[in-house]
């Protein structure tokens, strides 16, 4: 199952924060953080950028964070960190199955990907593992 190690993601902290609001907002069926902890999470840093209440509807549940500051950043990723460690989850761990694209490419994309699909016409034996990775 992937994983996420809320003080040493690997990855910006920019990109940490939205990743960690799109789990919260995925309707996970298997994550070690409760599904209460996960809307306290995303309606805390929904507060940090917005004056109205959070969205109801789960399609609008999306954080943007394109008008925010540094300062506004920081206050999102101490929330998740505090909240994560407070309920004793140092490890975000979740299992998501593959998704199928939820909407078409655009008309100018199709050139592109007829192109991809010449240069690598057989698609991927394994995509996501199913079990740990093997040392080696």
């Amino acid at each position: 199952m992937p994983s996420l190690d809320i003080h040493n993601p690997g990855m910006p902290d920019l990109q940490f924060v939205l990743f960690v609001s799109a789990l919260c907002t995925a309707e996970l069926e298997t994550c070690n953080a409760s599904s209460a902890l996960r809307a306290t999470m995303f309606d805390r840093c929904w507060a940090l950028t917005h004056t109205e209440a959070p969205p109801t509807d789960s399609k609008a549940r999306v954080l943007d964070l394109r008008e925010g500051t540094e300062l506004t950043l920081e206050a999102c990723l101490s929330t998740i960190r505090s909240l994560l460690t407070d309920a004793g989850i140092h490890t975000l761990i979740w299992d998501h199955p593959v998704s199928e694209p939820t909407r078409e490419s655009t008309p100018a994309a199709k050139p592109l990907i007829d192109r991809l699909g010449q240069l690598y016409p057989e698609p991927p034996d394994i995509v996501d593992p199913e079990g740990p990775l093997s040392a080696g």
